[in-house]
């Protein structure tokens, strides 16, 4: 791997962790001011809410090491359409992954998780996974662009080849 690249892939790993930290922080924040839970049906079981938002995790990572390693440093660019993109894409993965484990950990209602996939398209939670998903993806393109552009480590003033 090139320079850029693995800077691209660190850089892309801790905005993963941000992005996580920051669903699961407006989780509880949302919880709390609604007075909601994320799962709102305790029949689906314990697990699908953090598989959910696993998948969803995982679709951010692979779409950042795609866009911070695949496009080459000098032509990397702040694309609102691309993040556009990302955060839709982790809003249907964590709806998808939701009614896939819910039918996987119990398969004789199949239906029954196919409505609460359904049910969550205007839930505030997934919602709240592709805005984030959006905001980090943004942030992620900025970081690369900044350093992308700079061309070695910031300088004072004083240090600059005007001279």
């Amino acid at each position: 791997m090139r320079n850029w690249r693995a800077y691209a892939a660190v850089v892309a790993a801790f905005a993963t962790f941000l992005y996580l930290a920051l669903v699961v922080a407006a989780f509880g924040l949302i919880s709390l001011a609604t007075n909601t839970e994320v799962i709102a049906d305790p029949a689906i079981g314990s697990l699908v809410g953090p598989i959910m938002t696993g998948c969803a995790t995982l679709m951010l990572f692979v779409f950042l090491l795609v866009i911070g390693t695949r496009v080459p440093a000098h032509k990397q660019r702040i694309s609102p359409g691309v993040a556009l993109a990302v955060g839709f894409a982790c809003y249907f993965v964590f709806i998808v992954a939701g009614g896939v484990a819910g039918a996987a950990g119990d398969p004789s209602q199949p239906f029954a998780y196919f409505l609460f996939a359904v049910g969550q398209l205007g839930s505030i939670y997934a919602i709240t996974v592709g805005i984030a998903g959006f905001v980090v993806t943004l942030l992620y393109q900025l970081v690369l662009v900044g350093r992308f552009q700079q061309r070695g480590r910031p300088r004072w003033p004083w240090e600059k080849d005007d001279e």
